[in-house]
């Protein structure tokens, strides 16, 4: 008999990704408030909204999986206040509920987020926080919630994504090959930035190798890619496969005064401006994490960064 695995959120971007690598393996369920955006796995959804808990029990209770990933969240930076997150909160004490009562389960990872520090800042323990938006602080709240609850087993693990990238992606992070594309990002002349961004494909690949690892049991860590990409270089990598020729550089005071109007044009109503001062600090920033001790639990990962970026590709040219 098929193991079985509960993906909630499994409509949105790591979900979709998730749902596909489990689908020939294990029976799937996908408990999640949206349609699938892969229309091929509608065979795999429940429409629930985490936040009606008696629902979210019931589903739970008559699935009786052996896995969970809880990977559903409100992940946009728009809200305002603590209870615009309310999925991050409430909802994980409905997950964590569900969870309690559901017997069959051996393993659970719950996802939280890179943003519960704010860019740049390098935390000293996985309990150490700088927030600099209110879906960082919901994410705070979330991760505690798990760690003090008294319904949990120790057979958990919390992950931070940190920027991830792949098939099925949205905003923000198909901007950047949105516009690469468009022939409209150019580098800052002469910055050399390093990040730990990740192919999602390596992601789905971390994420079931902790399902079945115990070491990492009641801890933090961040899920990405093991080696940092430089920036540039990724660009030229993308232009290439679009354009066959490397992206353009221009001094920083240009990209600072193209944010600056990218701000005004948010201001303005346009949803998505090619950047913004917060783009454009995220872009410049170094972000290095931790992972050895993920490493050591999965080893090499299967994508390097060329053949995640053609997979990216080729899934981009199809669906745009």
């Amino acid at each position: 008999m098929k193991k079985k695995i509960l993906v909630t959120g499994g409509s949105g971007f790591i979900g979709t990704n998730l749902i596909d690598y489990y689908k020939d393996r294990y029976e799937v369920l996908n408990l999640d408030n949206t349609k699938p955006r892969n229309e091929s796995q509608i065979i795999y959804w429940k429409n629930v909204d985490i936040l009606d808990k008696e629902k979210t029990i019931q589903l739970f209770n008559d699935f009786q999986p052996n896995y969970v990933l809880h990977m559903a969240a409100r992940t946009d930076l728009d809200g305002k206040t603590l209870d615009d997150y309310a999925a991050n909160i409430a909802g994980v004490e409905n997950i964590i509920t569900a969870i309690h009562q559901t017997k069959s389960i051996e393993k659970v990872i719950f996802a939280s987020s890179r943003l519960v520090c704010e860019i740049g800042y390098t935390p000293k323990d996985e309990f150490d926080y700088k927030p600099s938006t209110v879906y960082g602080e919901s994410k705070i709240i979330g991760e505690k919630i798990v760690r003090e609850s008294k319904n949990l087993d120790n057979n958990w693990v919390i992950v931070r994504p940190t920027s991830l990238w792949g098939p099925w992606f949205d905003i923000p992070y198909k901007n950047f090959f949105d516009s690469i594309k468009r022939k409209v990002y150019v580098h800052p002349k002469g910055k050399t930035i390093y990040k730990k961004f990740g192919f999602v494909g390596n992601s789905v690949h971390i994420l079931d190798k902790l399902l079945y690892d115990n070491t990492l049991n009641t801890q933090t860590v961040y899920l990405s890619d093991f080696e940092s990409l430089e920036v540039k270089s990724w660009a030229n990598i993308i232009s290439n496969k679009f354009h066959g020729q490397d992206i353009k550089s221009v001094p920083l005071f240009v990209l600072k005064t193209l944010a600056i109007s990218g701000d005004l044009l948010k201001v303005g109503g346009y949803k998505s401006p090619p950047i913004t001062s917060f783009r454009l600090d995220n872009i410049m920033t170094n972000m290095i994490y931790d992972t050895s001790n993920v490493e050591k639990v999965v080893g090499k990962l299967p994508y390097s960064l060329e053949e995640g970026t053609a997979i990216t590709y080729d899934w981009y040219k199809t669906h745009n």
